[in-house]
């Protein structure tokens, strides 16, 4: 990969413009949760301290163009100044007089959040006239939000081509793992699927199948594959219109030489509650009446076994309903294997999605994952094999 980093810029006395993900969810006015912003305090604090002007660029929400005191970034500044253990001061717009007048008062190692990009229409449209307002108030600009980086806008985009464009060091950290995940990995590579429908992944799976050497497919997607085999898979929630699919899918990876990881057997339940009595079936024995809502204990060893034998892994999506016992037990067990081989030093593990972050939260494993993506959209976009706008001007760019 050929983006620049902060490795080699000075930035005493510069302004920097740094794109941050700020979008965290907020309740009663309060930020819930400060995982992001955590996650962007590193690249702050270190421009900081070598004496930047750090300006922070973000959005919060979808006001469309709109001025809605409900998306003002205000809000974020106590959790802000929390989490950096800094004062954050804050300008009431993102360009402009009211931005200009907070940067002319800045010092160096300062930290000024501007407000809400999305306040303008020219954010979402990559507006070169917008790209340029903004740009005028930096002498650099660093990008250090990768779960923004699937969208072409002003501040992700339009920026990296008008200033020196470098990656900020979550941006960094984000690349050089998908680059172990996806792009040089150490084989053999396995790619664990799940989540709910097939309809959704479609991009993921033909991507995956022609670089993986194994390919796991649990959650209820799986279903779909079953009953593109001929197995009936009772009143399970299936996309049965999309048989075609998932047998195209299968004939890619035998062509591929990539090994379809298939449940064998099923937690099966005939009501879908907390606690619902259980039964183990084969999968070749799903009752007509009986709903599959997690894999088996038979499928839980197949899978740790290809485990053993893998280098690398990457993860997007749960085996079961993890959410409702006692269908977290497949999850749960495979995300245990998986944890112990990356401590081990046995395994790269990659993984990513807003579930599969909390499947492994749930397992109380996520710490030992080699890394865990936040990103979402952009994650997903990356391992469909998609380009992401956000990176690939960074590489155009290369920090002019």
């Amino acid at each position: 990969m050929s983006f620049q980093t902060l490795d080699k810029v000075a930035v005493k006395g510069k302004r920097v413009l740094l794109r941050v993900d700020l979008n965290v969810p907020v309740s009663n006015g309060k930020v819930t949760d400060t995982t992001r912003i955590e996650r962007v305090s590193e690249t702050i604090l270190e421009l900081a301290n070598k004496g930047a002007k750090v300006i922070l660029l973000a959005h919060f929400g979808r006001p469309k163009g709109k001025i809605m005191a409900e998306f003002s970034l205000r809000q974020i500044l106590p959790a802000m100044d929390k989490v950096l253990d800094r004062k954050v001061h804050f300008a009431d717009d993102c360009i402009g007089a009211a931005a200009q007048t907070a940067i002319a008062a800045m010092k160096d190692g300062d930290i000024l959040l501007l407000e809400n990009t999305r306040f303008h229409a020219g954010e979402e449209k990559n507006d070169a006239a917008f790209a340029k307002a903004l740009a005028e108030n930096g002498d650099i600009y660093v990008n250090d939000a990768f779960s923004a980086a699937h969208r072409a806008h002003a501040s992700t985009e339009g920026l990296a081509h008008i200033l020196p464009a470098f990656a900020g060091r979550s941006m960094q950290k984000e690349l050089e793992a998908l680059e172990k995940g996806l792009g040089h990995p150490k084989h053999p590579v396995i790619a664990l699927v799940g989540g709910a429908k097939i309809s959704t992944k479609i991009d993921l799976l033909n991507n995956l199948v022609a670089k993986v050497d194994a390919l796991i497919i649990g959650g209820a997607m799986a279903n779909t594959f079953l009953a593109a085999k001929g197995l009936s898979v009772g009143k399970s929630l299936c996309e049965h219109d999309l048989a075609a699919t998932a047998r195209s899918i299968m004939a890619k990876a035998e062509k591929e030489n990539c090994t379809v990881i298939l449940p064998i057997d099923a937690v099966i339940a005939f009501r879908f509650e907390a606690n619902a009595p259980t039964q183990n079936y084969g999968i070749d024995a799903v009752p007509a009446d009986g709903l599959i809502l997690d894999i088996g204990d038979q499928s839980v060893e197949r899978i740790n076994a290809a485990l053993d034998e893998a280098a690398t892994l990457v993860w997007n999506g749960p085996l079961g309903a993890f959410e409702i016992p006692p269908f977290d037990k497949g999850t749960v067990a495979v995300a245990r294997r998986a944890a112990e081989r990356t401590r081990q030093g046995k395994l790269v593990s990659i993984a990513g999605g807003g579930d599969t972050v909390a499947a492994l939260n749930h397992a109380h494993v996520a710490q030992d994952f080699t890394y865990l993506s936040t990103a979402g959209g952009a994650f997903l976009e990356w391992m469909e094999g998609k380009p992401l706008p956000g990176v690939v001007a960074l590489e155009k760019t290369g920090g002019r």
